[in-house]
């Protein structure tokens, strides 16, 4: 029964949750939300990710090695495939904010008394796998178009990579694999964690309504996920420190979301 509570989670729950149409200016909205959160509780959001740079950091030097240097981009863009789960404790804060809660950086971590933290897990787990999945296929595909051996150098692995053919098939059609894991995980959860720390359901209803609010919203969560992508990509720019800044405000950002395109479960009963 409890590991039917973590796939399913409370009865009550598991009737459909309605889904809101939103536009492209409800995104900006909540950016401009997920900015003001920041802006008035930045101590503990830089506390908690100045982690996210720093494992970036880390993972470069560790990759350095010839044998490794086909695995650097896979693992600094598959950051992107973890990055909901990572953002947790950010919700939270959002969460607790909105609803007029003390909000202080201690309180990230009361994800952990959250009756949903097993579908939590359960998720996250799923992330970590997709993650793994990416970077396998990755090395895979890169084998397939280099062969076994590894790098010379890493000049001469930059100069094979943009400077010849198989170089360029490698970048498109790998950005192409690359695209369609991050639709996947875009797709399953985009509002999957807010749902869980905001509600008592299972991680089925939680991936559910995920791709329901992307098939009710397929242009509008395509340009969210356009924004998440392209905002990582200049965070990550200085040696990922911009992390810091980007990581947070897309966190609160992504719960404010979800408050637009979920509908809370008091406004859907009928009045009486």
């Amino acid at each position: 029964m409890a590991s039917f509570h973590v796939i399913a989670g409370a009865s009550e729950t598991l009737e459909h949750t309605r889904i809101r149409k939103i536009g492209v200016s409800d995104l900006f909205d909540a950016l401009k939300r997920g900015v003001d959160d920041f802006m008035v509780k930045p101590s503990h959001i830089v506390f908690l990710c100045l982690i996210y740079p720093l494992v970036g950091v880390v993972l470069a030097v560790w990759t350095s090695g010839n044998n490794a240097l086909p695995l650097l981009f896979p693992l600094v863009s598959g950051f992107a495939l973890i990055g909901p789960f990572a953002a947790i404790g950010l919700y939270e804060i959002s969460r607790r904010r909105e609803a007029g809660l003390d909000a202080s950086w201690g309180h990230a971590f009361e994800v952990r008394n959250s009756p949903a933290l097993p579908a939590i897990a359960a998720v996250g787990i799923m992330l970590l796998a997709i993650f793994i999945a990416w970077l396998l296929t990755a090395q895979i595909f890169y084998q397939q178009v280099f062969g076994p051996a590894p790098p010379e150098s890493l000049s001469s692995f930059i100069s094979e990579i943009f400077a010849t053919g198989r170089g360029w098939t490698l970048i498109i059609v790998g950005h192409a694999i690359g695209f369609v894991f991050a639709a996947v995980v875009l797709c399953t959860t985009v509002v999957a964690f807010p749902l869980l720390l905001d509600r008592d359901v299972g991680a089925y209803e939680a991936i559910h309504t995920s791709v329901r609010v992307v098939l009710a919203n397929p242009i509008v969560m395509a340009v969210w996920g356009l924004i998440v992508a392209v905002a990582l990509i200049i965070g990550s720019l200085p040696v990922f420190a911009g992390l810091a800044v980007v990581l947070p405000i897309l966190g609160h950002a992504t719960w404010h979301v979800y408050r637009k395109v979920v509908e809370s479960p008091a406004s859907t009963k009928p009045a009486s």
